[in-house]
């Protein structure tokens, strides 16, 4: 077992409105078949005073602020004060947190983005959960799918943990910092508090409070 990666150790559920999705989850990937559904249900249940909905199983809080040039597809969920930014491209099934930026031209597709979550340029996030905070620059990107096809191993050192996915992105802990033009490789787990170098590219588990600086160098933070 992958102790220091389980949801407990990884997110704050407090800083989510998902957090009834993780209830009864030892990792936080084995909620990524049921976002789509669970949003649908939340939806429902969400106040008409402090959210719109529209057409095609989509909320947006009234204190939203959405581009009128980015495109939401449903089901999804933009949380109060979240920003959506010119250009941003929700597919669906996507959960944005309370006080989130998406991005310019940023792409998301079965996600959950956790409260002040930023992914704010250029950056794709697909099948993947984003802690409270966690931020990625400018270009990073979660890459879901191997390029051999097969399905995704989380494995941290002699450790492995079989998903039984094809798509999966990456799992980001609360107050993770991911550097410009990095990419998160398919089955990337990073602890909470941990930096990823710029134009890293990156595979496996990072702990807790290290700096990511190269698959041979990871250190801790000071």
């Amino acid at each position: 077992m992958l102790k220091e990666y389980t949801v407990a150790n990884l997110l704050d559920l407090n800083e989510t409105i998902a957090k009834d999705l993780f209830q009864g989850k030892t990792y936080p990937w084995e909620v990524l078949p049921e976002i789509g559904d669970f949003i649908v249900q939340l939806g429902k249940t969400l106040s008409a005073d402090e959210y719109d909905y529209h057409e095609g199983d989509i909320w947006i809080a009234k204190s939203a602020s959405v581009a009128p040039t980015a495109s939401i597809n449903g089901p999804a969920i933009i949380g109060k004060n979240a920003e959506i930014r010119h250009c941003a491209f929700i597919r669906g099934k996507a959960i944005v947190g309370e006080g989130a930026v998406v991005g310019n031209s940023t792409e998301l597709k079965n996600v959950v983005l956790f409260n002040k979550v930023q992914v704010p340029h250029y950056n794709y996030v697909g099948d993947s959960v984003l802690g409270f905070k966690a931020h990625m620059g400018a270009g990073s990107i979660c890459s879901n799918v191997k390029s051999d096809k097969k399905l995704v191993v989380v494995k941290d050192g002699s450790e492995a943990v079989e998903t039984g996915m094809k798509k999966f992105g990456a799992m980001l802990g609360d107050n993770v910092e991911v550097g410009c033009g990095s990419v998160l490789n398919p089955g990337t787990v990073i602890g909470r508090g941990a930096h990823i170098y710029p134009l890293s590219p990156v595979r496996g588990c990072v702990p807790a409070n290290h700096i990511y600086k190269s698959k041979d160098e990871i250190i801790e933070l000071q």
